[in-house]
């Protein structure tokens, strides 16, 4: 049994994500910043892309830094270290595979 899905729940401070309903090996959730607030410092095996709908990221990934703007997207690879910090308010549509079933209460 995993935990509710497609409702906002709190993240980091200034953080709030919705995770939408996955298919077999791929999901969705999407992430509101407030200006300033960081997605900190992690890793994990899946692959990742990050679509920003609004506003500007700087994401580190293995130690390189990258900013995207809406409409921009960032790609990042299983096992990469990474996090972001919203240099303005901003929104995400994060995509994973395989499943995150830490996200989705499963692990």
């Amino acid at each position: 049994m995993g935990k509710e899905l497609n409702v906002w729940e709190p993240a980091e401070p200034g953080v709030k994500r919705k995770i939408f309903n996955p298919g077999e090996s791929i999901m969705m959730m999407e992430v509101h910043f407030e200006e300033g607030a960081e997605g900190y410092l992690h890793s994990h095996p899946h692959e990742q892309f990050s679509y920003c709908l609004e506003g500007r990221i700087e994401f580190t990934v293995d130690g390189e830094k990258t900013v995207i703007a809406q409409g921009e997207t960032i790609f990042i690879p299983g096992g990469a270290k990474h996090g972001c910090r919203a240099l303005a308010a901003s929104k995400l549509l994060d995509t994973f595979t395989p499943l995150r079933l830490d996200l989705l209460g499963r692990a």
